[in-house]
């Protein structure tokens, strides 16, 4: 990460609304990440979070308010203009590849060439690869490993480490480790803390609570689409929480 997008703030967002018709899906929303900072973003299915997540990286447009991303306005008419400004997010579904090597899943839709007749630079590509993943731990035969041979927890490491490697400070996750057991959540909240040594900021949604207390460093409620509020982890209890997502907060 280079030194002149470390020293902004990789997201500031202020006064996002969002309106589908006469429905009002986010009311209001003030947020900024540091960097090294890991936000968690939680509350009720239906309560807005994914449609935040998808202003964020370009998929919908608010209605009202402002998107910063490292210290410059932004303005995403879709998911490519957020990628080309550094925003990379890591779906539920991972959007990999299956019959493709874990390298080509690295740079998927954004292959290294060589020569004038722009072939694919596979070795480099498998050694970038191979480079990143060792830097962030992540346990795999090899990259060049087929993604198919590889476990949940594997593959949800590699959609972390592709996110990492060409976001420019801000990696957004929707509920990274949803479909994982007990062993391969651990291994993924790990490789989402060696984002935060490596200086990224990190908006994670996420459901599991005994998770937000593991890997955040704030927590921002939603309601029904309206921010209830944003606690450090450090200050506050799985109970105010629960309080605050479901309403009995007062």
């Amino acid at each position: 990460m280079s030194t002149a997008t470390s020293t902004r703030t990789p997201l500031k967002l202020d006064g996002i609304v969002k309106r589908f018709g006469a429905v009002t899906a986010i009311q209001r929303f003030d947020l900024e990440i540091a960097p090294g900072e890991i936000v968690a973003l939680v509350g009720d299915n239906g309560a807005g979070k994914s449609t935040l997540v998808k202003i964020i990286s370009g998929l919908y447009q608010p209605t009202e308010g402002e998107i910063w991303i490292n210290g410059d306005r932004a303005e995403f008419s879709d998911p490519s203009d957020a990628r080309a400004r550094g925003v990379e997010v890591v779906y539920q579904d991972l959007a990999l590849a299956d019959l493709q090597p874990v390298y080509m899943n690295l740079f998927l839709g954004r292959e290294l060439t060589r020569g004038p007749l722009r072939i694919l630079d596979r070795s480099r590509m498998a050694r970038e690869t191979q480079q990143l993943v060792d830097d962030l731990d992540i346990r795999i035969p090899s990259a060049k490993a087929q993604l198919s041979d590889l476990s949940g927890g594997q593959r949800q490491g590699i959609a972390i480490a592709r996110a990492t490697h060409w976001a420019s400070g801000l990696v957004l996750m929707d509920e990274p480790t949803a479909a994982l057991g007990v062993a391969e959540t651990a291994k993924v909240e790990e490789t989402i803390l060696k984002l935060k040594e490596r200086g990224a900021a990190v908006l994670i949604v996420s459901h599991n609570m005994e998770q937000v207390f593991r890997v955040a460093d704030r927590v921002t409620v939603l309601r029904r689409g309206t921010q209830v509020g944003t606690r450090s982890v450090a200050e506050t209890t799985h109970n105010e929480l629960v309080a605050m997502i479901t309403g009995l907060a007062s």
